[in-house]
């Protein structure tokens, strides 16, 4: 298991379970964490965007040029954010810490 720590808009930890290839979107909603994903993880919004940890950052693939579009509707962007659906946990990843921005649209 891979474990993710998310933190809340006020500030709770809530350490996830995930399993190898599913998305942080998919493991927020297995875990009734406040992401929207309205578009259901088809890269047509922005609502699944996440503040990564400085530290895990420069641990992820790359987004791609379609997330980097997307990720200029995303209100609250900061340089470590990334959309949710974008982000396929693998055990390098065991630990990854994010937080939700203050508020997604």
């Amino acid at each position: 298991m891979i474990r993710v720590v998310f933190i809340d808009r006020d500030g709770v930890r809530r350490e996830c379970d995930a399993s190898d290839g599913m998305t942080m979107l998919e493991l927020a909603h297995e875990n009734d964490i406040d992401i929207e994903g309205i578009c259901g993880g088809s890269l047509a919004c922005a609502t699944c965007h996440l503040h990564i940890a400085d530290e895990w950052f420069s641990r992820l693939p790359a987004a791609s040029e379609e997330e980097l579009d997307m990720m200029e509707l995303a209100h609250d962007r900061r340089e470590h954010s990334r959309l949710g659906c974008q982000i396929s946990l693998s055990e390098e990843l065991d630990g990854l810490t994010v937080s939700l921005p203050e508020k997604e649209f």
